[in-house]
């Protein structure tokens, strides 16, 4: 099974062993020479017990309450209730055909809920709250429901997710359950109430008969690409992830991990990287209520001010807005760098600018480098397929395979799409045979859509960079192929510290341009003289902002590669990207199609004959 007897040479990482096969085709396939043996857990419940026998005193997890105060929860605690809440799962005909659905922000509950059921052999699936709380017709939760056909909800608070609920009443017939913090049961189950009888023979009983086979969870894409999917995880698949996270990350056998996280367990990174690592290794995680949105980063600041983490994972977006609250702040950083052993990114490259941000201040803090590594995968792989557990020698590299894991990168057009099989790859999506075998070639490989590059071809353990969405790629009516992974990133290091994101236009049309959006923080930063609460619409209008983006452009221009390298006009929104709408999924990723869908009248703009002042271009001088 596990366990933390493993030595370390108090190296935090192994170093990165890879073969390398190039075949007629053209084709390449990369392997770790590191062995995945087939010795890892048969479950994710065999840690629950695990921890609960050998520390059942450890704190596991932590939320803050309605007051504010952090309630906690042991391990010891957490096995207890666990199968007094299984107990009374078992008596609810649940099934992968009837699961268990979560509508709910992360809390100890939530948790409770997802593990209970997989003790007991039973799916559950937690939704995107986005899908309920920001969406006025519940289309996508609709389509959720009636895939799952739900046997249990739980929704906490339940008034909060009312409209949802009465959305979907007519789909299902399942038992509601209104969580704790709910302030009337409207006319659900109590969650108290589940908690009442204790069979723990029977919860062993079924604990017994989970196999790696058995789905763990269903959870959805992110529907950036059609309609979400609803993706099964089996055991085998979360299980065999962490074993190869230990096998490349023997630092993790040292300490157990402290987090403070706030990614969504609706999605892969929160809920099975960073959720399964800390119960993986007896660790503690923190709930954080903030988020990387100007109305939630003051409530991660205040989580950080009390928790030093030991491990930091999140999202670009994130580290966006962090990096300037940190290089303001030196008890904050004091307290995030104190026992900080790496920072993570995933979902999207990290800015240079940022990077390099983060490891000054560290070393200034610590007098101690600090590691800043990533990852990749998807909601299909458990989610990682990649791993840099190594000195990487720039932002975007994003390792190489894991153990177990095999890349077959296939030319296409002038890139490398990039393929996967192995132990945490998914077998295909809950009831859509057809989509299920379009996602595989005929070697069994998942095509995930995304394309890599080598860092150095004839070193393949130096990495692959992440190259970008196939899909999102286009053409100019050159023919010109615009890589937009590469160029956004170009892009955002060009004016930086101004741009948060990018979305590149061009589609058909003979040249590029961006579509901004600005860091407020940072914009006002540049204009000292204006008041902190000046308008973004009127900042972004500035001369001194105006005139950043402009040197940006043509220092893109300046350093060469052609038309498909630069962008010869931009313009700052001041409507930031729109979660509702689809423009920002829960990770913090721009969603760049639906962004120029959304915005179609400002791409026109940016192309007009005699285009307004709000277009920036080459020639622009403010």
């Amino acid at each position: 099974m596990i366990h933390p007897e493993a030595k370390t040479d108090k190296k935090p990482f192994v170093d990165p062993q890879v073969s390398m096969e190039t075949r007629s085709d053209g084709s390449i396939l990369l392997n770790s020479e590191i062995t995945l043996e087939n010795n890892y857990a048969r479950c994710v419940g065999e840690w629950l017990e695990y921890w609960a026998q050998q520390t059942p005193e450890q704190l596991w997890l932590a939320e803050r309450d309605i007051n504010d105060q952090w309630q906690r929860i042991s391990y010891g605690e957490a096995r207890q209730r666990v199968v007094r809440i299984a107990s009374w799962l078992l008596t609810q005909n649940l099934s992968p055909e009837h699961p268990l659905v979560i509508l709910s922000d992360n809390s100890i509950e939530h948790a409770l809920l997802m593990l209970a059921a997989m003790h007991i052999g039973v799916p559950s699936c937690s939704i995107s709250p986005g899908n309920s709380l920001m969406s006025k017709d519940h289309a996508k939760l609709k389509g959720n429901i009636e895939l799952l056909n739900p046997g249990v909800i739980y929704a906490d608070p339940i008034e909060k997710f009312q409209n949802a609920l009465e959305a979907i009443a007519s789909l299902h017939d399942g038992v509601l359950i209104a969580g704790s913090n709910s302030a009337t049961l409207m006319g659900a189950t109590a969650f108290a109430d589940i908690e009442s009888s204790d069979n723990e023979s029977g919860v062993m009983s079924a604990f017994s008969a989970v196999t790696p086979d058995t789905i763990a969870k269903f959870l959805f894409t992110s529907g950036s690409v059609g309609m979400p999917k609803a993706v099964p995880n089996n055991q085998r698949m979360l299980c065999s992830n962490q074993k190869a996270k230990e096998l490349v990350w023997p630092m993790l056998a040292e300490e157990p991990p402290v987090l403070l996280d706030w990614l969504p367990w609706s999605h892969t990174f929160g809920g099975n990287h960073n959720f399964n690592l800390i119960l993986r290794w007896g660790g503690t995680l923190y709930l954080d209520d903030g988020k990387p949105t100007p109305a939630l980063i003051k409530k991660t600041v205040r989580n950080l001010k009390e928790i030093s983490p030991t491990l930091y994972f999140s999202v670009p977006r994130a580290y966006d807005m962090l990096v300037p609250l940190l290089r303001e702040d030196a008890s904050l950083r004091e307290m995030f760098f104190q026992r900080l052993k790496l920072v993570f990114y995933a979902a999207a490259a990290l800015p240079h600018h940022l990077w390099t941000s983060l490891e000054e201040m560290a070393r200034e803090t610590t007098g101690q480098d600090i590691m800043v590594v990533s990852s990749w995968g998807s909601t299909e792989t458990a989610p990682i397929c990649t791993d840099c557990h190594f000195n990487a020698t720039r932002s975007g590299v994003i390792g190489v395979p894991i153990p177990g894991t095999s890349l077959k990168l296939v030319p296409c057009a002038d890139k490398l799409e990039v393929r996967v099989k192995g132990p945490n790859i998914f077998t295909g999506y809950w009831k859509q045979p057809e989509l299920s075998a379009k996602a595989f070639d005929e070697e069994g490989y998942y095509m995930i859509g995304d394309a890599v590059e080598f860092v150095d071809p004839e070193r393949p353990e130096l990495g692959l960079l992440f190259d970008g969405r196939v899909g999102e790629d286009f053409k100019l009516l050159t023919g010109t192929w615009v890589h937009v992974g590469a160029l956004r990133m170009a892009g955002l290091e060009a004016i930086a510290p101004i741009g948060q994101d990018i979305v590149v236009t061009g589609h058909d049309l003979d040249e590029i341009g961006f579509l901004i959006f600005p860091h407020p923080e940072e914009c006002h930063r540049l204009c000292p003289d204006l008041p902190t609460d000046t308008p973004l619409e009127t900042l972004v209008a500035r001369p001194e902002i105006i005139e950043r983006v402009s040197k940006g452009l043509q220092t893109l221009k300046t350093n060469g590669g052609g038309t498909s390298t630069y962008a010869t006009r931009a313009l700052l929104m001041s409507e930031p990207p729109s979660a509702e709408a689809g423009e920002i999924t829960d990770k913090g990723y721009i969603n760049q199609r639906m962004v120029l869908a959304r915005r179609a009248d400002l791409v026109s703009a940016l192309y007009a004959e005699s285009p307004d002042n709000r277009v920036i271009t080459l020639n622009t001088q403010p």
